[in-house]
């Protein structure tokens, strides 16, 4: 159930940093100015997260923003459409957003943002089918209209606002992974589990870990809606326990 662990991840996250932002209203809340240097830390805890994420916000959204600007541009630079393709290629998916390029080990990726664009190597190409095609550009697409990069966006931030000693990266590139496992799950409902395991299985490099772990999650069917929802109720109480503490000082 990659969608509802995704939430997981996120409001994790996200409650951790809120933790952290609320630690100087809460401080005032129990001991007001009784405790000076209690306020203090808790202030300068609460200052330094804010203005982590502000730096780390802005570094992340025009950094990502700036090389995906650059890399549209070379694609359309050095890249050609699909009626460039092979006959069966170009037949099976004619699509002016799809842009094919000529170098590169078998690769299939997005660039979302204006103008999306859905590029594959031409290695890709002579090792898919039609059916794989397929799959492959459903993916990709699930990816855009899922905007999947907002998404990262976000964990990226988060993540790179905490200080580094505290970090976890298992953390960031679990979400990486789910992300991958949301859009096989969108490509397997408008193509089918099998071709899009066939799909991944002619792209993988040797000893690929997460191409692996993708193809055995189509293997097993979608978690259960109770589990789904237990889930994703879950991830909104930990996002709602920051708040709901202040809250209750507040009462008291």
């Amino acid at each position: 159930m990659p969608g509802p662990a995704l939430l997981l991840w996120q409001s994790v996250s996200l409650a951790g940093v809120l933790c952290a932002l609320l630690a100087a209203p809460v401080a005032v809340l129990t001991t007001g100015l009784s405790q000076p240097l209690l306020l203090g830390l808790a202030l300068t805890l609460s200052g330094a997260m804010l203005v982590r994420l502000l730096v780390s916000g802005h570094r992340v959204g025009t950094d990502l923003r700036r090389r995906r600007t650059q890399h549209r541009e070379l694609v359309d630079l050095v890249g050609e459409h699909l009626e460039g393709a092979p006959a069966r290629t170009a037949a099976a998916v004619a699509r002016p957003d799809v842009t094919v390029l000529a170098q590169g080990n078998p690769s299939a990726y997005c660039l979302p943002g204006r103008g999306d664009r859905i590029v594959l190597t031409r290695a890709a190409l002579d090792r898919l089918g039609t059916p794989e095609l397929r799959a492959v550009l459903a993916h990709e697409q699930g990816h855009l209209d899922a905007r999947h990069d907002l998404l990262l966006e976000l964990f990226t931030v988060l993540h790179e606002a905490v200080p580094r000693q505290l970090r976890v990266d298992a953390a960031l590139a679990e979400v990486h992974l789910l992300a991958e496992a949301l859009a096989d799950r969108i490509a397997e409902q408008r193509t089918g589990p099998t071709d899009l395991a066939r799909a991944l299985v002619a792209m993988a490099t040797a000893g690929t870990p997460e191409v692996t772990a993708r193809v055995r999650l189509l293997t097993h069917p979608p978690a259960p809606r109770h589990t789904r929802i237990a889930v994703s109720l879950l991830a909104l109480a930990t996002l709602a326990l920051p708040a709901a503490v202040v809250m209750l000082l507040t009462l008291s």
